[in-house]
């Protein structure tokens, strides 16, 4: 869904309930998870690959991970994320996202989440308001040996919307972005929680 303004949380919120119970728009739900599945869907789609060493020490990791179920990944000056609560299997997403001038919401559904003693993260698939489709994961990693805490953005996808078809080098270029700029969020967000840690 495209819009001249920027959509009021009410609307995004009343675009969220409407597709609920929506069907993804790929087929592959779950790929991102796998690793010798998503090398074959290289001939159907764009494969991202994005990653860093955002802190160190357990406390790094449990401070990117609480930046995770912020949604951090997204705290970008153009893009803001509409969701009722933390990052779970089944809850809806919108990211909405000026671009040329245009209000972009893209709604996607968390498929998948991830939380075992030295990796964190979670995958979401689109539906059918997505400018693209195809899967994301965002995952934090612990190295003991090495005490990194390693964030990852890894995604395939493919333009379902008009525009984002015809004008494809330049929605490539804003995925590459993204890419990019969400590592620097994560660090940022990472190093701040790790200086102000919830006193909870």
């Amino acid at each position: 869904m495209i819009s001249l303004s920027h959509p009021t949380r009410a609307a995004t919120e009343r675009r969220l309930e409407s597709l609920a119970s929506a069907p993804h728009s790929y087929p592959e739900v779950g790929a991102t998870g796998d690793g010798a599945q998503l090398d074959r869907l290289s001939a159907k789609y764009n494969i991202d690959r994005h990653s860093t060493v955002i802190a160190r020490t357990g406390a790094g990791f449990e401070a990117s991970k609480s930046a995770i179920r912020a949604w951090a990944p997204f705290a970008l000056p153009w893009i803001e994320v509409v969701a009722s609560g933390e990052p779970e299997v089944g809850r809806t997403v919108a990211v909405v996202a000026r671009v040329v001038g245009l209000w972009w919401i893209n709604v996607s559904r968390v498929v998948y989440t991830i939380d075992e003693t030295h990796r964190f993260g979670f995958a979401y698939g689109t539906l059918e308001c997505h400018a693209e489709s195809g899967e994301e994961l965002f995952l934090v990693e612990f190295d003991p040996a090495t005490e990194d805490v390693t964030y990852s953005v890894v995604a395939f996808s493919r333009p379902r919307h008009v525009l984002a078809r015809l004008g494809y080098p330049f929605s490539r270029r804003v995925q590459r972005r993204f890419g990019r700029e969400t590592l620097v969020a994560m660090e940022q967000e990472t190093a701040r929680l790790r200086a102000n840690p919830d006193p909870d």
